[in-house]
């Protein structure tokens, strides 16, 4: 007789238990989350003025003696659930600071707001889509003896796209530190752009503050070269951000003006190293700057929004351009499901991160993602609503805010994560079936909406 697969097994003593459908519930509670957080534990509601227990919930009547929560991961590759979720929270996140919502007037959509694009600066040839792969028209090769192009018109999905045509020629040194620099590159670039605007309107650079605010949310995404390069939705406000109007000199083209200059301008230096030297690091001379306008001449608004989501739910192994979890010995490096152009970046930052002069970029803790250690999404102050505030209104919409005039006491502790293969499997049907019915819900609005 065959025996049953592991996970199956599984789910049959599962659905047998008396509790099952509780943990139906709980499961189906945390959108199907692939990874859930087990928390025990309880919480009691208190009349703040006599002390009566108005509510008293603990985790000792729940299957297992545990609740589950959502882990929240933004990554598609580890909870498919949460990633959604996290994606259309950046989705609101990102929409509020276009069109307002979200304690965001509506009046900012009628702002100076571009949407940006800054790349990494080339650090060697690689095999492109199109004709820009072809050989040169002298022909020619590299000092190692190959050629300059390989003669071919890659597709946009071929594995050799983004792969250098010369790796010895190629300069992963550069290409590791400059990862790890990307975020100062960034903060360097945004002051640069208050300091532009300042200039160009006569404006002494330190009364910048005064008379605007710049605001920003930006996304980071991998090439298919592995370098890192950033999408920004960037918007002129009034001193007091979104609240108050930009001054009359503040226009789009202004901005833009202000963009391309500072892109231009901004360098970073890495520390000195006897082995490597002084790097400068700047951007790269491919820049898209576009203005966003409330007519419609220009992207959509939404369509921002989306692109935005989408890239912040996409781990470093989705886009071939690393792995989603650290890596801690040099064994683990060898061994990576990567590319081998990925793969050398990895030993890159891993004899990088050795290295003295480098300790305090912290290369092999961030090895995995090819020594890029900012985060995916970042935006400043003023710019919308914050990921928190979308938490709590969402908890407010389901009913778990406190109360007014009460108590709440916790009393909480982790004790595990994730599934059992069987819990694993029903887990995904159920996600599954979530997902069936809000597409469901949106082709109807869009049908009767």
């Amino acid at each position: 007789m065959r025996q049953l697969p592991e996970a199956d097994h599984d789910a049959i003593r599962l659905a047998q238990d008396p509790k099952f459908p509780r943990w139906l519930e709980q499961v189906t509670s945390t959108g199907g989350c692939a990874h859930p957080v087990h928390l025990s534990g309880s919480t009691t509601t208190l009349d703040a003025e006599t002390g009566e227990i108005l509510h008293h919930y603990d985790t000792r009547n729940e299957p297992g003696e545990r609740l589950l929560v959502r882990c929240r991961n933004r990554r598609a590759t580890v909870c498919p659930a949460c990633s959604r979720l996290h994606a259309g929270d950046t989705f609101h996140l990102v929409r509020a600071g276009l069109i307002g919502g979200k304690n965001i007037p509506t009046t900012v959509r009628h702002r100076p707001r571009l949407f940006v694009t800054l790349t990494a600066p080339s650090f060697g040839p690689v095999h492109r889509v199109g004709e820009v792969c072809r050989p040169r028209r002298d022909g020619g090769t590299c000092e190692h003896g190959r050629p300059f192009g390989c003669g071919t018109v890659h597709a946009p999905d071929a594995s050799v796209v983004g792969q250098p045509l010369c790796p010895d020629c190629y300069d992963y040194t550069a290409h590791v530190l400059w990862h790890a620099h990307a975020s100062k590159l960034w903060d360097r670039f945004v002051i640069d752009v208050r300091r532009r605007l300042a200039s160009s309107v006569g404006l002494v650079q330190s009364h910048f503050a005064r008379h605007a605010r710049l605001s920003f949310a930006r996304v980071a995404e991998y090439q298919k070269r592995a370098a890192v390069h950033v999408h920004a939705v960037v918007r002129l406000d009034g001193p007091n951000g979104p609240n108050d109007e930009p001054p009359a000199w503040g226009t789009a083209e202004l901005l833009i003006s202000a963009v391309r200059a500072s892109v231009r301008r901004v360098l970073v230096h890495t520390p000195y190293s006897p082995a490597v030297g002084e790097l400068a690091l700047r951007w790269g001379a491919q820049v898209d700057a576009r203005p966003l306008r409330a007519n419609g001449d220009g992207p959509d608004d939404d369509a921002v929004a989306a692109y935005v989501a989408k890239y912040v739910t996409k781990g470093a192994s989705e886009t071939g351009a690393g792995i989603d979890h650290p890596l801690t010995t040099w064994d683990d490096v060898e061994s990576a499901p990567v590319s081998e152009h990925v793969r050398t970046l990895m030993r890159a930052c891993w004899r990088l991160g050795g290295l003295p002069e480098y300790a305090s970029l912290r290369l092999r803790d961030w090895t995995h993602t090819l020594g890029y250690r900012g985060h995916i999404l970042t935006k400043s102050r003023a710019y919308s609503t914050t990921y928190a505030a979308l938490r709590a209104e969402r908890a407010d919409h389901m009913g778990h805010t406190d109360v007014p005039d009460t108590v709440t006491e916790r009393h909480w502790r982790y004790v595990g994560s994730g599934h059992t293969p069987g819990a694993a499997l029903i887990t995904a049907g159920i996600a599954a079936d979530l997902a069936e019915s809000r597409e469901e819900a949106r082709s109807y609005r869009g049908s009767y909406g």
